[in-house]
C-alpha cells in the first residue's frame, strides 16, 4: 500500500506520521470538550469517534488521518487525570489567571498539553509545546495561542528541565 500525507501510517514503517499525530492532538481536544458539553465518559465519547468521524474523507472530518490509538489515549488520560493535571497547570499560572476561571476549551488544550508533558515522556517537551500551540491556533487568536505557549513552557520546565537546557546549560528559548 502506498502512504500518503494523509495516511495515518508514516511510509517509514509503521510509526505514525507526524500528520497523524497531529491530528490525534486535535481530534482528542475537540471529543474532551464534546464531554464537558454533554457529560458522556471517555469510553463513549472515544467509540463515537472512531466509528463516526475517523476514517472519512479527509475534506468531510479533520480525523480523517488521526493516529486512533494517540487519540484513544489523550482522551483517557486527559479524562482520569484531569484534578492532577489541573493542580500542575494551576501552579505554573501567573497569580492573575486562576484555571477554574479558564475559558472551557483553553482549559481542555492546557490539560492534555499537560498530560503529554507528564505522561508522554518518548515525546520531546519543544515537540508537544508546539503541537498544543497549533491545536490552540485552530480555535483561537493570537493571545490564547501565546498563553498556551508560556504554560505549557513553564510546565515542561518544572516537569522536564534537563531536557529544555540549551549546550552551554543555560536555559532555551520558550518553544513556538
Amino acid at each position: 500500500m502506498n502512504q500518503t500525507a494523509a495516511d495515518p501510517v508514516s511510509a517509514s514503517g509503521g510509526e505514525p506520521s507526524r500528520v497523524a499525530n497531529s491530528a490525534a492532538r486535535l481530534a482528542a481536544v475537540q471529543a474532551l470538550y464534546q464531554m464537558s458539553l454533554a457529560g458522556h465518559g471517555a469510553d463513549a465519547v472515544v467509540r463515537e469517534f472512531l466509528r463516526h468521524r475517523f476514517g472519512q474523507p479527509a475534506d468531510e472530518q479533520d480525523t480523517a488521518a488521526a493516529d486512533p490509538k494517540l487519540f484513544a489515549e489523550l482522551v483517557r488520560g486527559v479524562a482520569a487525570n484531569s484534578d492532577e493535571l489541573d493542580d500542575m497547570l494551576a501552579a505554573v499560572l501567573s497569580d492573575d489567571l486562576d484555571i477554574d476561571r479558564l475559558e472551557t476549551l483553553l482549559k481542555i488544550v492546557l490539560r492534555a498539553g499537560a498530560f503529554e508533558l507528564s505522561a508522554r515522556l518518548q515525546v520531546p517537551p519543544k515537540v508537544t509545546i508546539k503541537e498544543y500551540v497549533d491545536v490552540a491556533d485552530a480555535f483561537y487568536a493570537r493571545k490564547e495561542t501565546a498563553l498556551v505557549n508560556a504554560v505549557l513552557d513553564r510546565l515542561a520546565r518544572s516537569l522536564r528541565p534537563e531536557e529544555l537546557e540549551d549546550r552551554a546549560g543555560g536555559q532555551a528559548t520558550p518553544a513556538g
